[in-house]
C-alpha cells in the first residue's frame, strides 16, 4: 500500500513538473505567436486608416509620405481610439522596435502589443504620453529599454503625423510609482516596463521630449479634424485617479479572474483523469496508445486555455 501511495505522488509530481515546465514555453515563447498575430492585425487596421485620412501610405504601409507646412509644433486634440484598437505605429531605432501601440494596459491590450495609458495625450499631443510594454512576454518589445540614452530617437506615427521624440533621461522606481504617468507642462513621453527582467520588482522608465513633429497628415496637425471615436477625456487628471484607473501595486489594470482559472483548471483534472482511466483498463488492450493520441490534442487545448487564465493573475509583467 505505502508503495502504491509513494509512486501516486511520485507520478503527481512529476505530471505538475511538467506542466509548470510547459507553463515555462508558453510564458516566453508561446505568447509571442499570439502578440505576432495581434501586431499584424493591427497593423492592416492602422494601414487602413491611414489611407483613409492621407489618401497615401509609404512603402511599408504604414507611415504617411504627405509633408505639409506646420502650424503647430503638437497636434491638436481628439479622441481616443476605442480600446483594443491601434493608436500608431512606434520606431525605436537603436534597439529595433517596430511596434504598432495599441489603446489600453490591460493584460488583454498589453498581450497585443505596447499600450498606450487611457487619459494621458496621444503622440505627438500636448502633455505626458505615457506608454507601457511587456519586457520578457507577448513578444518582449521592450526587451532593451535600458540601452536607450540620451538623445536617442523615438518616432510615433499617428493619424495625425510622425512625430519625432529623443530620449532624456532613465530611471527606476517602485511598482507603485504612477507619477511618471501624471500630467506634465512640457510635451514628452514615457515608457514603462518591468525590471530587472523577469521581475515585476521595480519599473523602468524612460522619458523623451517632443521635439517636432517629421512629416504630417495635410489638414490635421493642430487641425483637428479627425472624427472622434470616443468623446476626449480629461488632459489633467490627478495622481489619485490615476491609481484607480491603473492599479497602485502594478502601473496598470488586472482584468484576471480566479473563477475562471480554477473552473479551467478543474475540467482540465477531469479530462486527464478520464483519459487516464480509458486508457488503464483492461480491456482497452491495444486501444490503449488511441485513446492517448486522441485525447492529447483536447488536453493541450484544455491546457492553453488555463495558462491564458492563470497568465493575468501571475504579479505584472510589463
Amino acid at each position: 500500500m505505502f508503495s502504491k501511495v509513494a509512486s501516486g505522488i511520485g507520478k503527481a509530481l512529476i505530471g505538475f513538473g511538467i506542466v509548470v515546465l510547459l507553463f515555462v514555453v508558453y510564458q516566453l515563447w508561446g505568447t509571442g505567436y499570439a502578440e505576432s498575430h495581434s501586431q499584424t492585425v493591427l497593423r492592416s487596421q492602422f494601414q487602413s486608416e491611414l489611407k483613409a485620412i492621407s489618401g497615401t501610405t509609404s512603402s511599408t504601409g504604414v507611415s504617411p509620405t504627405t509633408t505639409t507646412t506646420l502650424t503647430s509644433t503638437v497636434a491638436g486634440p481628439m479622441g481616443d481610439p476605442a480600446v483594443g484598437n491601434p493608436v500608431g505605429y512606434m520606431q525605436i531605432p537603436k534597439i529595433g522596435i517596430s511596434a504598432v501601440v495599441v489603446e489600453g494596459t490591460e493584460d488583454a491590450e498589453l498581450s497585443m502589443g505596447p499600450g498606450h495609458y487611457p487619459g494621458t495625450p496621444l503622440p505627438g499631443q500636448a502633455g505626458n504620453v505615457a506608454i507601457a510594454g511587456h519586457r520578457t512576454t507577448f513578444g518582449h518589445p521592450f526587451y532593451n529599454l535600458n540601452e536607450l540614452a540620451p538623445g536617442d530617437p523615438i518616432y510615433i506615427t499617428t493619424l495625425q503625423g510622425r512625430f519625432e521624440y529623443q530620449v532624456f533621461k532613465s530611471f527606476v522606481v517602485p511598482p507603485n510609482d504612477v507619477s511618471v504617468a501624471a500630467p506634465t507642462l512640457n510635451n514628452q513621453l514615457t515608457l514603462t516596463t518591468c525590471n530587472p527582467r523577469y521581475s515585476a520588482a521595480q519599473r523602468l522608465v524612460v522619458q523623451a521630449n517632443l521635439v517636432l513633429p517629421t512629416a504630417a497628415t495635410p489638414g490635421v496637425i493642430g487641425g483637428g479634424k479627425l472624427p472622434t471615436p470616443n468623446p476626449a477625456p480629461a488632459r489633467t487628471q490627478a495622481i489619485s485617479s490615476l491609481d484607480s484607473k491603473f492599479g497602485k501595486s502594478n502601473l496598470k489594470g488586472k482584468t484576471g479572474s480566479v473563477a475562471s482559472a480554477v473552473l479551467r483548471g478543474l475540467l482540465l483534472v477531469v479530462a486527464m483523469i478520464l483519459a487516464w482511466f480509458l486508457a488503464t483498463r483492461r480491456e482497452a488492450g491495444s486501444r490503449r496508445l488511441i485513446v492517448y493520441v486522441a485525447s492529447t490534442p483536447f488536453l493541450l487545448a484544455l491546457l492553453f486555455y488555463f495558462f491564458v487564465s492563470i497568465n493575468p493573475l501571475l504579479p505584472a509583467q510589463i
